[in-house]
């Protein structure tokens, strides 16, 4: 059986494990869940430093590294711009927020999560003072800009040196990826254990309260999902979507899960490489930028959870005001953690923005919090196939061949 079809049904049968066994099983099992999340963020720095320094390095420094960064940005806009537009556009169809009731949905603890308040200090936090501490913390942003740095650095030597270094980084991730694919191979029992604690600990009582808000976000997310980003594929990468969907089986089922663009980075690389068919050089840079700053499903959450909070209160928010709205929610979506449940946290931001403040707004987000884990696990499946599409577009546009081939991936690099 392929690896997702394992995962699936590990998922299945934790949903209807979950569900029988209660709160009673959800305390059995859940240090599986935590345990294998906890294996696979183990190799996440590892991975994501030699990976950037590979190929980094393999690209070089000047132009071709500054043409590369201009498409990632790019796409990265445009595709969160569309998430956003499409949040923005099912809460004012479906209005979910109008009538609707938090009674039976409790609030939940909210995590501190520390967020940029401004564009200087978003970049002030992506230059770390200290590697090791960077790397401790993880601060993925600022471990993504010093292997970039690094990388151009070891490209700038001399031939011999140059060589050297490349090679051990080469090899290094070389190493990380086998040890990627020993934690992979536990993916099924972690899987199991992740949904049987949720669905146990959950149950579907707190659903029914919010069913309308539920179905507007999820909708958006399928929209994103299932049009909007494969109309990306086909007009920017020439790419079938069926053939990328069957590549990035593995990555979506384990976003799902995790709920957790970081813990999903392993296996999104493995992926995007060995079956996708992009070269190191372009995944390494394109998906842990995008794990770190492309959160489609995030800014879209954010956009729509905002309007849904407006509507419940009664408040009219004038299109000035929306427009104000998307383009928080699409800078809002940038500083998002990687970890659950994040996006909620950063939803304040964008509320600021609106004037939405205070204890009722307070209470809507506690309550939306106990229904946040289907939601976060479905917008962090659209972060993940985001970046993918991200990394397959950007490998077509440099001339890479064999990109979601249907005779599989030839992996072949750009020409020199």
């Amino acid at each position: 059986m392929a690896l997702h079809w394992q995962i699936l049904a590990g998922m299945l049968a934790g949903l209807v494990a979950g569900l029988v066994g209660g709160e009673g099983l959800a305390d059995r099992v859940g240090w599986i869940g935590a345990l294998f999340v906890r294996l696979l963020k183990m190799v996440i720095v590892p991975l994501v430093f030699t990976s950037i320094i590979s190929g980094v390095a393999s690209i070089g420094g000047g132009r071709r590294l500054g043409g590369l960064f201009a498409k990632t940005i790019g796409y990265y806009v445009l595709s969160s711009a569309l998430a956003v537009l499409i949040g923005l556009a099912m809460v004012n169809l479906l209005r979910p927020g109008v009538g609707a009731s938090i009674v039976g949905a409790e609030g939940g603890a909210l995590p501190e999560i520390e967020t940029p308040s401004s564009v200087s200090e978003l970049f002030l936090k992506m230059v770390p003072t200290n590697v090791v501490d960077a790397a401790a913390t993880p601060d993925m942003l600022a471990i993504i800009v010093f292997s970039i740095l690094f990388g151009v650095a070891i490209a700038s030597l001399p031939d011999r040196p140059r060589t050297v270094l490349s090679e051990f980084f080469d090899a290094a991730f070389q190493a990380m990826m086998a040890l990627t694919g020993f934690v992979i191979r536990v993916a099924p029992i972690g899987v199991f254990a992740l949904i049987a604690r949720v669905a146990g600990t959950s149950g579907l009582e707190a659903f029914s309260a919010l069913l309308v808000y539920m179905a507007a976000i999820a909708g958006g997310l399928a929209l994103h999902l299932f049009v909007a980003l494969p109309l990306l594929l086909i007009l920017l990468g020439r790419i079938r979507p069926s053939v990328h969907f069957r590549n990035m089986a593995e990555p979506l089922a384990m976003a799902f899960s995790t709920a957790s663009s970081a813990a999903t980075l392993p296996i999104t690389l493995r992926a995007v490489e060995t079956k996708v068919g992009v070269s190191n050089r372009i995944s390494s840079f394109v998906l842990p930028m995008g794990a770190t700053v492309n959160m489609d499903g995030t800014a879209l959450y954010e956009c729509a959870g905002v309007l849904f909070i407006a509507q419940m209160l009664g408040v009219d928010l004038s299109f000035s005001q929306q427009l104000v709205v998307v383009v928080t929610a699409l800078l809002a979506s940038i500083g998002a953690a990687a970890v659950p449940s994040a996006g909620l946290v950063v939803i304040f931001l964008v509320l600021e923005s609106v004037n939405l403040r205070g204890p009722q707004v307070d209470v809507i987000v506690g309550a939306m919090l106990a229904i946040d884990r289907p939601l976060d696990m479905l917008r962090t499946s659209v972060n993940v196939f985001s970046d993918s599409c991200g990394a397959a577009i950007i490998a077509r546009s440099e001339g890479e061949s064999g990109v979601d081939s249907d005779d599989g991936p030839a992996a072949a690099d750009a020409p020199a």
